[in-house]
């Protein structure tokens, strides 16, 4: 408590002497209202998550389910992946559970290709990421669960194939049966190839402990995750060729393990906690990436990355680790940019009701400070159990908003508190330039409905310049939200890797238009069991055309490129330029 209580003292004091000079204190802008309407059904998104809700109160029940934007096919378009829960307590329920890929036809509507992909369901699944981590041009695909692992390698033509055991990032006789939540790929020693990092949840669960209350009757509720044992998160190395070999060589089928667990000389294995989202930023622009990760009930963990092969925990000295009163609080998702427009990438953290959830801004030298409640965020969010978030500017005016899906775990959550909801709405807030508005009210029938929702993903499925949003709920359709009121001008940046590894993951891009800088990260994972659209996306306001755009490569390479016309999709190769530009169907 001595190292958290320094650490919280510190915290005030860099907050009492910069916040108040913080580049995103801006006037506010005249109100823009968001229109999100679900086409999901219409679009022939057709699923619906399987908890396998029981009697016996297993507590994976109460945490699906995962998804993400993915261009599997790489024809310019997302298209979306659903991963499917189970069950522990009926057989034929868990016979029922299937992951599903739907491709974006382009024209509004999306085919469900799942028995052709090759993409099966086994297990109980939670998340999802991806990633090319054998720099063949072609995305891949890695799946989390309870009980085991799944990484498919995609082979073209709309197909994937299982590798054995995960490719090496499965469970192990050293590790069996792990509890496995969120992923996200990232180059941790810029070699050019992706390595993986999994966030694990708690251990021991399977005793399944009677909790609730003993009667007469007895009544049976889900265990807090303190009744168990915190796990650690898993480091893997990609073993592979790097990103630089001819295109021969890559496209050669490797036998054998392709991920190798580093977790222990990693630094990452002798941490412990109730791990469940994951983001990848580089925090201190080192050119390294860090990777910060949100703890149920136990002190999130922020793993630095100093270039030497071994990662260093110090979420207490940045004071990331709890909240401002220094308590833990039951972080689930989260996401890192740079929402203050100081270039420097800060946290948000999704926690429980009436705990808040967490906004923490980046201060410099490896400190940030809790804005929750300066921010708004606090006053927004105490009502919500929160679980999937996204950084995103829906109404291209230049500034980070934040989305957020809400849901409580306990469907005896009314008789609990007064006012307490099972079903919640979600959150879209607006960045005011200092402040973050609720715009929920405003914000159109997609986010009308209380749902228990968990997993939020961004990206655009219409390339029209907007971003869209896909939402799951758990035992309960998906949500597809399409953004009818971005209003402005905008880019997407697609990155493409060469001496770098191929999906552009870990490129740092600095656009300037009209004279003002915004910064993004090319980054995989983040949200909660989720993954957003890989392209990165900068809302213009009303300026035609971006001045200069920089972009440092994970290698470490930096290029420079120079009048770039708005809402259009830009393709930039490491080494190339712009190789291709595509104008916004609009």
């Amino acid at each position: 408590m001595a190292r958290v209580a320094v650490a919280f003292l510190l915290a005030l004091a860099v907050h009492g002497a910069t916040f108040s000079a913080a580049p995103w204190q801006r006037a506010s802008i005249p109100d823009v209202s968001p229109t999100f309407r679900d086409i999901s059904i219409a679009a022939g998104l057709d699923f619906t998550h399987t908890s396998g809700a029981s009697d016996q109160k297993f507590l994976p029940e109460i945490l699906g389910s995962g998804g993400q934007f993915l261009d599997f096919d790489a024809d310019g378009w997302l298209d979306i992946f659903l991963v499917d829960g189970g069950s522990f307590a009926d057989p034929a329920v868990a016979r029922r559970a299937r992951h599903r890929l739907f491709r974006n036809r382009g024209n509004g509507t999306f085919a469900d290709v799942t028995d052709a992909s090759g993409i099966r369901h086994r297990d109980y699944g939670m998340g999802t990421c991806a990633g090319d981590y054998d720099n063949d041009g072609r995305i891949d695909l890695y799946i989390t669960g309870v009980g085991g692992n799944a990484l498919y390698r995609n082979i073209g033509g709309g197909r994937f194939t299982e590798e054995p055991n995960a490719g090496g990032a499965g469970s192990t006789p050293q590790k069996p049966g792990l509890w496995s939540t969120s992923c996200a790929f990232l180059d941790i020693d810029r070699d050019g190839d992706l390595d993986l990092f999994v966030t694990n949840y708690v251990d021991g669960w399977r005793r399944n402990e009677f909790c609730g209350t003993t009667g007469p009757p007895p009544i049976r509720d889900y265990c807090h995750p303190l009744i168990y044992k915190p796990s650690p998160s898993i480091l893997y190395r990609n073993t592979g060729p790097p990103a630089s070999l001819p295109s021969t060589t890559l496209r050669a089928r490797r036998a054998g393990t392709i991920f190798e667990d580093i977790s222990t000389p990693g630094g990452v294995g002798a941490v412990r906690g109730n791990g469940l989202g994951v983001a990848v930023s580089d925090i201190d622009a080192d050119g390294w990436p860090d990777v910060f990760v949100a703890n149920d009930a136990t002190p999130n963990a922020l793993f630095h990355n100093p270039g030497g092969g071994a990662f260093t925990e110090i979420a207490t000295l940045a004071g990331v680790a709890v909240a401002a009163d220094g308590n833990a609080r039951a972080g689930m998702g989260t996401a890192v940019a740079d929402f203050s427009g100081s270039g420097r990438p800060g946290l948000i953290v999704t926690n429980h009701e009436t705990e808040m959830h967490s906004l923490f801004l980046n201060a410099g030298g490896r400190l940030f400070t809790d804005e929750t409640i300066r921010s708004g965020i606090g006053s927004a969010t105490r009502p919500y159990v929160g679980f999937g978030v996204a950084f995103l500017d829906y109404d291209n005016d230049t500034r980070l908003d934040v989305a957020i899906a809400n849901g409580h775990v306990m469907a005896s959550a009314p008789r609990v508190r007064a006012g307490a909801k099972y079903g919640q709405r979600n959150l879209l807030l607006r960045n005011t330039g200092g402040r973050f508005q609720d715009m929920t009210d405003h914000a159109g029938t997609g986010f009308s409905p209380e749902l228990v929702s968990r997993a939020l993903a961004a990206g655009d499925i219409d390339n029209d310049g907007d971003l869209d949003l896909l939402i799951t709920n758990n035992n309960e359709r998906s949500n597809l939200l399409l953004n009818e009121g971005g209003r402005g001008n905008a880019i997407l940046v697609r990155a493409e890797g060469t001496k770098s590894n191929r999906s552009g993951i870990g490129t740092r891009l600095t656009l300037t238009a009209a004279g003002q800088r915004q910064v993004r990260e090319v980054q995989s994972g983040s949200s909660y069991l989720s993954q957003n659209d890989l392209r990165a996306h900068f809302g213009l306001n009303q300026s035609d055309r971006a001045e200069r755009l920089e972009i440092r490569w994970p290698g470490g390479a930096t290029e420079v490129l120079e009048n770039l016309p708005a809402n259009h999709v830009i393709t930039v190769r490491e080494g190339k330029g712009v190789v291709s530009q595509v104008p916004f169907r609009r």
